[in-house]
């Protein structure tokens, strides 16, 4: 019944079917509602729970990117080291090369026993060998270590032979003696010094003699050869050994006269005046050694 403030009042019959249907169709409604509500909470939690793994995926790729960035540097340092591994070998084979061919010469010059003194034959080694269960590059230094080990077998063999030559020579007429070239006069000092490029203070290991391009450069001494070729800052340079530890050097050359091994007299000709290398001009870079250390040439030189 519908009663309303003013005019007259009404009513409704329902029967017992529609209402049944109507009640029916609420508790529906109310239960179709309930689920829909329930499934939007679950989609809620299923999105919610996609952009979380959506977020660790991101994570872990920028992980994933970042350990391959690390890796990727890792090998490209390993293949930088390999490298200096292969130089470092090269230059020791060098060496070892050039060290057996002056050592065998040596033999020959001092007439010494070459059963003794072969500078061909391989020295013998021997052990167990040390299998390491994890290789790495660590396992690239066992060559360079045995190649240094040879090294040490002929700096002790040259030694020997250097001992031997001496017993037939006086340390007097080892000595530098001779002025390194023809003419020339002093145009820098030995020790510190304005370096020519820089204008910084710099250590001088010899005197500089200025000449004229192409003028002879000769030995200061009589020795034997033991470097003849490029070096850097040095240009062309020999190396001469004289015994009883003394060794000279020549330096900015424009050319060669001498090999290695050679064994050259007093004033004898080893290359040619000039610039070479780190130089400003045509001059002879020249320095006395003793034992390896750098020392004045001025009281070697005749005109010091």
């Amino acid at each position: 019944m519908i009663v309303p403030d003013q005019g007259p009042a009404r009513s409704l019959r329902v029967g017992r079917g529609v209402l049944v249907a109507g009640m029916v169709a609420l508790l529906g409604f109310t239960s179709l509602g309930a689920w829909g509500g329930w499934q939007l909470y679950h989609a809620g939690q299923k999105e919610y729970r996609i952009a979380a793994l959506q977020d660790q995926i991101r994570v872990e790729r920028s992980r994933y990117t970042e350990h391959t960035g690390e890796l990727q540097a890792q090998i490209d340092a390993e293949h930088k080291q390999l490298a200096v591994y292969a130089r470092d070998v090269g230059n020791i084979q060098a060496r070892l090369a050039r060290l057996d061919a002056l050592g065998s010469k040596l033999v020959d010059k001092a007439s010494l026993d070459r059963a003794e003194f072969d500078f061909s034959k391989q020295p013998a080694y021997g052990g167990p060998r040390l299998v390491s269960p994890d290789p790495s590059l660590d396992s690239f230094s066992l060559p360079i270590n045995r190649l240094d080990d040879r090294l040490s077998d002929l700096d002790v063999q040259l030694a020997a032979v250097d001992y031997l030559m001496q017993q037939k020579r006086e340390e007097k007429t080892a000595r530098p003696h001779d002025w390194p070239t023809e003419h020339g006069w002093l145009s820098s000092g030995f020790g510190f010094r304005s370096d020519p490029f820089t204008g910084e203070k710099e250590w001088h290991p010899g005197v500089d003699i200025a000449n004229r391009y192409g003028a002879p450069v000769l030995a200061a001494s009589r020795g034997i050869v033991t470097f003849a070729g490029k070096m850097r800052g040095y240009g062309n340079m020999v190396d001469v050994d004289h015994g009883y530890g003394f060794t000279t050097r020549y330096g900015h050359m424009s050319a060669l006269a001498v090999h290695v091994g050679e064994e050259v007299k007093d004033g004898q000709l080893l290359g040619r005046v000039g610039s070479t290398g780190r130089s400003t001009g045509p001059h002879l870079h020249f320095e006395v050694r003793r034992f390896g250390q750098a020392i004045n040439p001025k009281p070697f030189l005749p005109r010091g």
